[in-house]
C-alpha cells in the first residue's frame, strides 16, 4: 500500500521531473503551429500559414491528481515542509494521472493552396490510477504493524503504457466558396509498444489484526505486464525489447472558417490572375472538431493473470516483496493468459476560435475523453475545458489559458512561441498563485518554422508589390500597376491613344488624320481611304466613267446605268447582261433574258422532227432529212437557254425489247447530229419509247407509219 509521503514523493518525483503540459495548452490553438496543428485536429495543417515547419525536439507532460493539494512554492524551499503542509482530499474514488508526450524530428509541408502533408515521430507514456481509496492513503507515516487497520478499497484500476510513434497527416481545403471555408484532415500512425502494466481490482478489502499479526484480505485483481518480475522485483525486459506490442491507429478532423472579409485577402498578379494572400489569418470565426487516437496496440507480449485475494495469512509473507511478487508468491492463481491489447486514449477535441481584433484571439477549447476509465488496459485523457486569449503574429505568440481540468480544477497558465523556441504551462500561474496545487504541466521545445510570404499591396491597387511596375503609385492591372500616360500631351491617355506619341484628336483616337491613298482626301473625309480616288466621289476611284463609284457599280469596268447599278443592258429587255443569260436576244425577265419557247415554236420543231428519216431498221438519218436538222437547228439557236427532250418511238412491228432498243438508237443519233452542229450537249436528253406512246393505230400501215417518228419536246 501507498503512505502519504510515498504519495506525496511520487507527485512530487512526477512535477520536477515530468513538468510538461498535455496538449501543449496555448501553443495548439496558435495558427503558427506548424506540424504541432496535427496533434489535436489533423485538418490544421491545410491551408497553414507556413510553407514548412520542422520540429527539432519538443516536450510535454501532465501530472494530475484530486487526493494531495500542495503549495507549488514550498517545493523550492523546503521539500520536507510541502508535505507536512500540504492538504489532503480523500475520497473513495481518488485518482492519479500523467502523461508524457515527446514530439521528435517532424516535418509539415504546404503541397500547394489546398493540401499540406506532414511527417512526425513521437514519443508517449500515459499512467492512470483511478478509483484509489484516498483513506487508506490519508493514514500520515503509512500503517504500523502494532496497529489494527481496515481498508475497504472496493473497485481499482490503472494502466500504464509507453509507445513510439510514426505517423503521416494529409489534410486539404474541401470546400472554398466566399465567405465559407472547410478544411479535414486525416491522420494514419503506426505504433511500436514500449512497455505497459495495467490493474483491475474488485470488491477488494484488507483487515489487518496486530494481535495476530494476518491480514485477510478479499477480492479479485487483474495484473498485467510486458514483462516478468525478477529476484529484485523488477519488470525485467519490459521496456527493453520491442515484442511489446505493434499497432495501427489514427485521428481525423474537420474546421470550417467563417470568412466575411474573403475579398480582401485575394489580389492579383500583373497578369490579372488572382493570388490568395497564404501568410495572413483570413476568418473571423473557425471552429473545428476532431477524434483523435482511435486505435490499439495489438500482440503485447507479455502475462495476464488474475488472482483469487479471498486469504487470510501473515503479514510476513509480503516482506520485501513488489506488488507482482507478493500476488505470485501469497494468492491463488485463477488465470494466466496472454496479456490485453492497450486501447489508447481516444479523445474528442472542440475548439472554437474568434478574431477579436488584428492579432488577438480568443479561443474555446474542450477535451473530452471518449475511452472508459475503468476498463482493462484502456488510457484516458483528463476531460479539460479551456478559454485562452492570445497575441499572434508570424514571429512571436504569447497566450494565457485559463480554464477547469477534470478533478483537478482551476488552472491558469502562459505560453510563448518566439520564433523557433517555443514554451509554457497550461498551469503555472494558477500553481504560483495557488495553495492547493493539484496538476502541473510544462512544455518546451525547438523547431525551423519557414512561413508563408505575406502579399503586400503598398498603393492598395489591388496588385501584390512584387508584380506591381509601380509599386508606390496606385494603377491599373492593364498597365500593370502604374497609372496612364498623356506622352503626346494631346489629351488622350496612352490607353485609349493608338498614336501616343503623336498628337491627334479624339475622334481619331488620338492620332493625326492621314491621307493613306495619297489622292488629295484625307481618310477622315475619304469614303474610300485605301483606294486613290476622286474629290467629287469623296476620293472614291470611278474606273468606267460611268458616274457610279466602283464599290457601287456592279460592272465597274464597264459604262452603265444607274437603274442597272453601272451595268449595260444591250439587248433592251430590262435584265441587265450581267444577269442576262441570252444578253444580245431579247426575252423576258421570267426566262432569265432570253425568249421563250411558244407553242407554235414547239410545233414546228415536231413538224420538222417528224420528217426525220432513217435507214430501215436503223438509227442512220437518212441524207434527204439534213436539210430538216439544219431547220431544228435554226430554231433551237434562237433559244440558246431552253432544253430539249429528243424522243424516240416506234410502231408495234417486231418485239418490245428490239423497237426499245431502235427508238433510243434514234434519238441518241439525233441528240448526236445536233451536238456536232454545235447545240450544247447539256441542252439536250435523248429518250426511247418504243412502242409505248403511239399517236395512231398500229393496226394500219397509215398508223404504223405516224407512230415511228422522232419528237424534240421543250423541257419545262
Amino acid at each position: 500500500m501507498f503512505s502519504k509521503n510515498t504519495f506525496l514523493g511520487m507527485a512530487c518525483l512526477l512535477s520536477a521531473y515530468m513538468l510538461s503540459a498535455q496538449s501543449y495548452q496555448g501553443l495548439l490553438t496558435d495558427n503558427y503551429s506548424g506540424v504541432h496543428g496535427v496533434l489535436s485536429n489533423p485538418a490544421n495543417i491545410a491551408d497553414s500559414r507556413l510553407k514548412m515547419d520542422i520540429n527539432l525536439a519538443g516536450i510535454s507532460a501532465l501530472y494530475g491528481n484530486n487526493y494531495i493539494g500542495f503549495n507549488f512554492s514550498d517545493v523550492f524551499s523546503d521539500y520536507n515542509s510541502t508535505f507536512d503542509t500540504a492538504k489532503t482530499f480523500p475520497r473513495t474514488d481518488n485518482f492519479l494521472t500523467f502523461n508524457i508526450d515527446i514530439l521528435g524530428p517532424s516535418v509539415m509541408l504546404s503541397i500547394n493552396e489546398k493540401s499540406s502533408l506532414a511527417i512526425f515521430t513521437r514519443g508517449r507514456g500515459l499512467f492512470n490510477v483511478d478509483d484509489v481509496n484516498g483513506n487508506t492513503l490519508d493514514k500520515e507515516g503509512g500503517f504500523e504493524e502494532t496497529e489494527d487497520f481496515n481498508v475497504v478499497e472496493g473497485d481499482v484500476s490503472g494502466s500504464f503504457s509507453a509507445w513510439g510513434e510514426l505517423g503521416a497527416t494529409y489534410a486539404r481545403v474541401l470546400l472554398n466558396k466566399e465567405q465559407h471555408f472547410l478544411k479535414g484532415g486525416l491522420t494514419v500512425k503506426m505504433m511500436q509498444g514500449l512497455g505497459n502494466v495495467y490493474l483491475d481490482g474488485s470488491d477488494i478489502t484488507l483487515d489487518y489484526d496486530s494481535n495476530t499479526r494476518e491480514i485477510t484480505t478479499t477480492g479479485q485483481l487483474r495484473h498485467g505486464s510486458t514483462g516478468e518480475v525478477n529476484d529484485e522485483g523488477n519488470i525485467g525486459d519490459a521496456f527493453n525489447n520491442f515484442k511489446n506490442g505493434f499497432g495501427l491507429g489514427g485521428d481525423i478532423g474537420f474546421v470550417y472558417e467563417w470568412r466575411p472579409d474573403h475579398a480582401n485577402y485575394t489580389k492579383m498578379k500583373s497578369d490579372g490572375s488572382a493570388i490568395v494572400n497564404r501568410g495572413v489569418n483570413k476568418y473571423k470565426l473557425k471552429i473545428g472538431a476532431s477524434i483523435t487516437d482511435f486505435g490499439k496496440i495489438k500482440n503485447v507480449d507479455g502475462r495476464d493473470r488474475l488472482y483469487d485475494l479471498n486469504k487470510t495469512q501473515s503479514i510476513d509473507n509480503f516482506d520485501g516483496d513488489v506488488l507482482e511478487e507478493a500476488l505470485l508468491d501469497n494468492f491463488d492463481l485463477l488465470s494466466d493468459t496472454k496479456s490485453k491489447d492497450y486501447n489508447l486514449p481516444t479523445a474528442l477535441h472542440t475548439n472554437l476560435d474568434w478574431s477579436v481584433a488584428s492579432k488577438f484571439y480568443l479561443n474555446l477549447n474542450a477535451d473530452i475523453s471518449l475511452a472508459s476509465k475503468n476498463a482493462t488496459n484502456v488510457g484516458h485523457i483528463m476531460d479539460q475545458y479551456s478559454i485562452t486569449p492570445r497575441y499572434e503574429s508570424a514571429w512571436l505568440s504569447i497566450y494565457s489559458p485559463i480554464g477547469i481540468l477534470n478533478g483537478v480544477g482551476f488552472q491558469w497558465g502562459a505560453g510563448f512561441r518566439l520564433g523557433p523556441l517555443y514554451m509554457g504551462s497550461g498551469s503555472v500561474l494558477s500553481s504560483l498563485v495557488g495553495s492547493e496545487t493539484k496538476g502541473l504541466d510544462l512544455y518546451a521545445g525547438l523547431k525551423i518554422p519557414v512561413y508563408q510570404n505575406k502579399l503586400k499591396d503598398k498603393d492598395k491597387d489591388g496588385i501584390v508589390n512584387k508584380e506591381d511596375s509601380c509599386p508606390e503609385v496606385a494603377g491599373p492591372v492593364e498597365n500593370k500597376g502604374c497609372p496612364w500616360l498623356d506622352t503626346d500631351e494631346d489629351g488622350i491617355l496612352d490607353k485609349d491613344d493608338n498614336c501616343p506619341n503623336e498628337a491627334g484628336p479624339e475622334e481619331n483616337n488620338g492620332c493625326p488624320w492621314p491621307d493613306t491613298d495619297g489622292d488629295g482626301v484625307l481618310d477622315k473625309d475619304d469614303d474610300c481611304p485605301n483606294t486613290p480616288g476622286l474629290v467629287e466621289h469623296r476620293g472614291c476611284p470611278d474606273t468606267d466613267g460611268d458616274g457610279i463609284i466602283d464599290r457601287d457599280d456592279r460592272c465597274p469596268e464597264t459604262p452603265g446605268s444607274v437603274e442597272h447599278k453601272g451595268c449595260p443592258d444591250s439587248d433592251g429587255d430590262t435584265l441587265a447582261d450581267i444577269d442576262d443569260e441570252c444578253p444580245t436576244i431579247a426575252g423576258p425577265v421570267s426566262n432569265k433574258g432570253c425568249p421563250e419557247v411558244t407553242q407554235e415554236v414547239q410545233k414546228q420543231l415536231n413538224d420538222y422532227a417528224r420528217t426525220i428519216l432513217f435507214d430501215t431498221g436503223k438509227a442512220t438519218i437518212k441524207t434527204e432529212s439534213v436539210s430538216v436538222m439544219v431547220d431544228i437547228i435554226q430554231i433551237l439557236n434562237e433559244y440558246p437557254n431552253s432544253k430539249f427532250t429528243v424522243e424516240g418511238h416506234t410502231d408495234s412491228v417486231g418485239s418490245n425489247e428490239s423497237n426499245q432498243k431502235l427508238s433510243e438508237a434514234r434519238a441518241n443519233s439525233v441528240r448526236d447530229f445536233l451536238i456536232n452542229e454545235g447545240i450544247a450537249g447539256n441542252r439536250l436528253t435523248a429518250i426511247g419509247y418504243g412502242e409505248e406512246k403511239p399517236i395512231a393505230s398500229n393496226a394500219t400501215s397509215a398508223g404504223k407509219k405516224q407512230n415511228r417518228r422522232v419528237e424534240i419536246n421543250l423541257i419545262k
